[in-house]
This record gives structure tokens, sequence and C-alpha cells, in this order.
């Protein structure tokens, strides 16, 4: 009966540290980002889904920098020049960005997570 507590207790407090990183990630709706886009407004787009999916059925949107997820921390330098910039975070659902952009608030970048990702941002324009 111990040994179950004691693994019960490991247990929450692993879920309840992964939901709390999960909070301090700051996120912006795909229709915020799309109104931003549409207003002209600077903002920096990297896309971490895999190169396959760019061409899949939800595309990709213009002018973006393209950075799988796996290659992030590996290839974190090649954005040094948008420290300062606001950058949007978007895979296809949300997940894979929010893990990216949790990465950059590490490492010093002003980073929203896209929540909703590609299919989000799809379903907006094809609303209208």
């Amino acid at each position: 009966m111990r040994k179950l507590l004691f693994l019960l207790s490991i247990f929450l407090i692993f879920t309840n540290n992964a939901f709390s990183q999960q909070e301090d990630i700051s996120s912006m709706s795909a229709k915020e980002l799309k109104e931003e886009l549409d207003s002209g407004k600077q903002i920096v787009v990297i896309d971490v889904r895999k190169e396959e999916e760019l061409s899949g059925p939800l595309g990709k949107l213009d002018n973006i920098i393209h950075i799988p997820v796996q290659e992030l921390e590996n290839r974190i330098n090649e954005l040094e020049k948008y420290k300062e910039n606001q950058i949007a975070v978007i895979c296809r659902s949300g997940n894979r960005s929010r893990k990216a952009t949790h990465l950059l608030i590490e490492n010093g970048f002003n980073a929203k997570n896209v929540a909703g990702g590609m299919i989000e941002y799809r379903n907006i324009e094809n609303s209208k």
C-alpha cells in the first residue's frame, strides 16, 4: 500500500509539473494570427511541421520560416536575428508548436503558440 501511495505521489508531482509548464506558454488564436498577417503587422511565423506536411492538404502560409520541431534545438541559432520580433509558432494542431514555443521562450525569444494550428487557421479562412 505504501509503495502504491508513493508511486501515486510521484505521478501527481510529474503531472502537475507538466501542466504548469504548459500554462507558462503564451498563445494566440489562429484568428489573431490571421488578423495580424492581413493587417501587414511584422510578425515572424515559424512552422514546425515536417517537410512533407507543407505540401499536404493544409498547405503552408506565405513567408514562413520552416524548421521542424525535431531540428529546432540544433538550429535555434538561425533565428537569432528575430530575437526582438514577435514570433508565432504553428504546426498542424498546436501540440508540436507548444513544445517549440517553450524552447524559444527558454532561449529568450518573444514567441507565442498558435492554438489550434493550421487546422484552425484553415477553418477560419474557409468560414468566410
